[in-house]
């Protein structure tokens, strides 16, 4: 499962596992606050907003 994983990811984690989150936060910093805003933006307009709009306009037949 982890080659499925981005390099960013990996060098993200292997930076936590050698110095420890605190160092991590204040090496990356905004970078790791804009990428965890942007991926729960992202995957909650499509489980909040993106599928009920499918459904309520019969796009996506439920049976």
């Amino acid at each position: 499962m982890r080659s499925l994983a981005p390099k960013f990811v990996k060098e993200w984690l292997s930076l936590i596992r050698e110095k420890g989150f605190k160092a991590f936060i204040r090496e990356k910093g905004w970078k790791v606050v804009a990428a965890f805003f942007l991926y729960y933006l992202i995957r909650d307009s499509i489980l909040y907003l993106l599928i009920p709009y499918l459904i309520v306009n019969n796009i996506i037949q439920c049976q």
